[in-house]
């Protein structure tokens, strides 16, 4: 396992869930830490809490909404210059909203997701991927999902969101070829987050449905496949990781322990 000592990875949407977990894992790991999010006030609070910890680690928290282009360009431009040297790029910040069928669905959930999950993972990769060209070392990581795989109802927007972003690190994997930088697409299926909260606009009964009867992935166990795709040698590279909780077979087939084998 390569050592992530001193190595900073720059994590999207790191106020919450996955990129939480994962800033919580990499710190203990004793990598710098390069937070982003919209919502500062957690940020802020991770950044104590991270910084609390035995290890110690470096800390640089800042608001940044990744769906704005002029604003990820000129706020990684100005980075302070011990920050500018990104060894690890976990775009994680993404999102759902509805469950809705399409010709029904409401186009501003589009664009809203099409903007995060596609235009914000474009946007961030473009401003960070030619410094690690320059350095000649670097590592792209990319939160992709089992939806990106296999389309189901009321999804169509959202996996096709994934799908892109399955086809964006196959086709920057091939860009990079010859170039020593790694790119990787970790695609887990149902994690419990705040995801089905902020799918149903904070209706936590409808989001509670979700995972009834489940025992799903929790954000720790996505952490540490980010962290394990991440210490490879460098010669070695993840192309995507597929995974999910043992409850869940596809996008489409669960078990519900209430419901017996076979129960969807």
């Amino acid at each position: 396992m390569n050592s992530l000592t001193g190595k900073t990875i720059f994590i999207t949407g790191a106020s919450s869930g996955i990129g939480e977990a994962t800033a919580r894992v990499f710190a203990r790991e004793g990598a710098r830490l390069l937070l982003c999010g919209r919502r500062i006030e957690r940020l802020t609070e991770l950044t104590r809490e991270l910084t609390a910890l035995p290890s110690e680690p470096d800390v640089f928290a800042f608001r940044l909404d990744v769906r704005d282009r002029d604003a990820v360009n000129e706020t990684l431009s100005q980075l302070p210059e011990e920050w500018r040297n990104i060894d690890i790029l976990f775009n994680n910040a993404g999102l759902s909203r509805g469950l809705t069928k399409l010709y029904e669905n409401d186009p501003q959930d589009w664009e809203e997701m099409i903007d995060t999950n596609v235009k914000g993972l474009l946007y961030v990769t473009r401003a960070i991927v030619p410094g690690m060209i320059e350095r000649g070392a670097g590592h792209v990581i990319s939160m992709g999902s089992t939806a990106g795989h296999q389309t189901y109802a009321g999804g169509a927007v959202y996996c096709a969101s994934k799908a892109a972003e399955k086809a964006i690190m196959e086709g920057l994997r091939i860009d990079l070829i010859g170039k020593p930088v790694r790119s990787t697409s970790i695609d887990p299926g149902m994690v419990e987050t705040e995801f089905s909260s902020v799918r149903f606009r904070g209706n936590q009964e409808q989001a509670a449905k979700v995972y009834a009867d489940i025992t799903p992935l929790t954000p720790e166990d996505v952490a540490e496949t980010v962290l394990f795709a991440a210490t490879r040698p460098p010669h070695v590279n993840i192309h995507t990781i597929l995974m999910t909780t043992i409850d869940q077979a596809n996008s489409t087939v669960f078990h519900r322990h209430s419901q017996g084998a076979g129960g969807r």
